[in-house]
């Protein structure tokens, strides 16, 4: 990705966490097997279980114990997940390949990076400083923070707050519908990746987004192209 020319100090790229960001996907999974082999189940796959981790831990437990929030046990086996979740998501969540390179590349052009999540920011910021990107981003910001879940905007408009910037100098990279809805919503130009966690069905391609990627390499082509032609022009608007 080239750096812009006269790059602002305005601008900033936001991303989703689980899917986007990170590979969370075997700590997840691996939290919500160890509740199935306490029950006497068998482990599923990571790959049964990865499709449904942008859904957190409604998403596994759905996936991998088949509960629902109109269960009764729900709440119940929602706080033993987040116990377990809570205790392992460092151990083997990693960045995508190729994404602290993207990181430093976005920040030697001149613009700022930040991470918005509908993760809870209780969890979200100890596995921020474990992967330990630097340069570190300038917020993490989870729902629990806005008061809303995307795709509502509130979570990006107040990350936007935070760091000062008009939301339309923002790129904001997720891998669900959710996302991108919630940064058009935001007045961002958004990025929807597909080598996130995409449900079955659920084609990335056809999200409203401004563009739509397939791998790291991709998305920072896609940045690069948006830093250097749709900002300036909303700018100039």
């Amino acid at each position: 990705m080239n750096a812009p020319m006269n790059p602002p100090s305005d601008c900033a790229v936001l991303f989703d966490l689980d899917g986007t960001l990170l590979d969370t996907a075997p700590d997840l999974a691996g939290a919500v097997n160890e509740l199935r082999v306490e029950a006497g189940l068998e482990r599923l796959p990571l790959a049964a279980l990865a499709p449904m981790c942008s859904f957190g831990a409604r998403g596994m437990l759905q996936a991998g114990l088949d509960l629902t929030q109109d269960d009764a046990d729900y709440a119940d086996t929602h706080g033993a997940f987040i116990e377990r979740y809570r205790a392992r998501m460092t151990r083997d969540t990693r960045p995508f390949a190729g994404m602290r390179e993207l990181i430093r590349q976005i920040v030697d052009s001149g613009w700022r990076w930040g991470v918005v999540t509908n993760k809870a920011t209780a969890l979200a910021e100890p596995i921020m400083e474990a992967v330990a990107f630097n340069p570190a981003p300038d917020c993490v910001v989870g729902a629990d923070q806005a008061g809303r879940m995307k795709p509502d905007p509130a979570s990006l408009l107040l990350a936007c707050e935070r760091m000062r910037l008009d939301p339309r100098r923002c790129i904001y990279v997720g891998d669900s519908d959710r996302d991108m809805a919630a940064g058009k919503a935001a007045g961002m130009a958004t990025i929807g990746v597909g080598y996130g966690y995409i449900p079955p069905g659920d084609d990335h391609r056809a999200w409203p987004a401004t563009r739509n990627v397939d791998s790291v390499a991709e998305l920072g082509t896609a940045i690069a192209e948006l830093q250097h032609a749709a900002l300036p022009n909303r700018q100039q608007s």
